[in-house]
């Protein structure tokens, strides 16, 4: 598959058997994290241009699916995990665990390649600004959420989200 590490070669350039060998071949891993929060870390990060986590969130429905940016369009609409057979979906909050067993099943050393990650920390940190961000939010803002990441709530366990229901 020479196309393959061509520069900006994607795999719906290649017809069915092809892609299917190939994902046959690789291991697959994705990364996933809660819809909220990805929002959050986009709207700190200053990708939209609202002055207000509200207005923000305003933006991001109105761009609705098709239009919106890949920092917060879901996960399902870019991953295709119903599609696409993952071997292993690493949660946001539970790096440190996960990646360690992802390092130790490639036949590495647990410590030797992974940062250091304080996941306690980050779950803490989301949780607050979670609460803090969604009262900004109306009512309707906050069904239309839930709605327009209804996939991705189904897909993964977000249990603890603020848009499940």
């Amino acid at each position: 598959y020479r196309r393959l590490h061509m520069k900006g070669t994607r795999l719906s350039e290649f017809n069915q058997t092809e892609i299917k060998a190939m994902l046959g071949s690789y291991t697959k891993v994705l990364f996933v994290r809660d819809p909220f929060h990805r929002l959050i870390a986009t709207f700190l990060q200053g990708m939209g241009i609202s002055s207000s986590f509200s207005s923000f969130i305003q933006e991001v429905l109105d761009s609705g699916m098709h239009n919106g940016s890949v920092a917060w369009k879901p996960l399902v609409s870019l991953c295709r995990p119903c599609h696409i057979q993952y071997d292993y979906i690493v949660m946001f909050g539970f790096l440190r665990q996960e990646l360690g067993h992802l390092l130790h099943r490639a036949g590495l050393r647990e410590g030797s390649l992974l940062p250091e990650l304080t996941d306690s920390q980050v779950q803490w940190t989301y949780r607050w600004l979670s609460e803090q961000m969604f009262s900004e939010l109306s009512a309707q803002q906050k069904k239309q959420l839930s709605h327009f990441y209804r996939w991705d709530l189904a897909a993964f366990p977000f249990s603890s989200s603020f848009l499940s229901d």
